[in-house]
């Protein structure tokens, strides 16, 4: 089977198990979300394995799910997945996303280098890259550049902080030269870590974080220059950071650190805490809340489709 029809299959599946777990209506009628998902396949274009970069010998691909019915450009969320920089796959993070498909949205689901590939900050580097190539070719897929928000669960929170934050003096796009400005409307942060360096060493060392730096003599520069609290500071997108206060693999203390950092450069933002939350995994009624909050976050900033 092509990549291409493996990729048309696991939408169809997505659609088969949302149909699955959606009871009917009485009179064999299906319920709105179950309709949506029956025809999921037919309202999507897929573009897969698009090689956006290439860096130490290594493709870096994303994926692009597109609305066939768009009457205009449409509002575009780039996914970026977790696994704490040295694990985790874009194509088992597509539940992810569909949300945002289910409201007409258009996504792009990036890879990037991790750590046995490259070590820090090229993950960084690359999913800023990713957001070049979202802008430089807008037009080619129908993205709504005024309209790009950024998202990923715990590393990929991280990196969605880092690909929204960053400023070109950072230099972190350097090997994907051009003239875009690369800007994103929101960030949508779930338990992303904020101060790298702070879990190198000390109490909230973490091994993901000490694999991704290694034994780089500079790590502990290079930890400073990739955390997002270095780079706050007004003119931000707004931001909306969601996490749970009994998180093990993230500090909570993060998640607050960022929100009071934030508020103090008066730069819109929310923190979402989950009360006894863990590292994700979190229960329908919370999810359902957070979903709630995600699509008023927006709508307050004008980015409802």
């Amino acid at each position: 089977m092509s990549r291409k029809n493996q990729f048309r299959m696991s939408v169809l599946l997505l659609a088969l198990l949302i149909n699955s777990l959606t009871p009917a209506f009485a009179n064999d009628q299906l319920s709105d979300t179950a309709a949506w998902a029956a025809t999921l396949a037919r309202q999507y274009r897929i573009t897969p394995n698009v090689t956006y970069l290439t860096a130490n010998n290594w493709e870096a691909k994303l994926d692009v799910y597109q609305p066939t019915n768009a009457s205009g450009p449409a509002p575009t969320l780039i996914y970026i997945h977790g696994g704490g920089w040295v694990g985790g796959d874009r194509q088992a993070a597509l539940f992810n996303a569909v949300p945002y498909l289910e409201m007409g949205w258009a996504v792009v689901n990036v890879s990037y280098r991790l750590a046995r590939i490259s070590l820090a900050p090229a993950a960084v580097e690359d999913c800023r890259c990713a957001l070049r190539w979202v802008i430089g070719k807008a037009k080619d897929y129908n993205f709504d550049v005024n309209k790009l928000v950024v998202t990923g669960h715990s590393a990929g929170g991280h990196l969605s902080l880092t690909t929204g934050m960053l400023p070109a003096s950072a230099g972190l796009e350097r090997q994907c030269p051009g003239n875009e400005e690369l800007k994103v409307a929101a960030i949508v942060n779930w338990y992303g870590i904020t101060d790298v360096g702070d879990l190198l060493e000390g109490p909230n060392r973490k091994t993901y974080a000490v694999g991704w730096l290694s034994s780089l003599p500079n790590r502990h520069e290079i930890a400073k220059r990739v955390s997002p609290l270095e780079y706050v500071r007004p003119g931000l997108p707004p931001i909306l950071t969601i996490h749970g206060d009994a998180d093990p693999i993230v500090p909570y203390s993060h998640a607050t650190r960022l929100h009071e950092a934030l508020n103090k450069a008066s730069v819109p933002n929310q923190l979402l805490t989950i009360p006894g939350g863990k590292h994700g995994g979190f229960t329908r009624d919370d999810t359902l809340k957070i979903f709630t909050t995600i699509r008023q976050f927006l709508a307050k900033h004008n980015l409802a489709k």
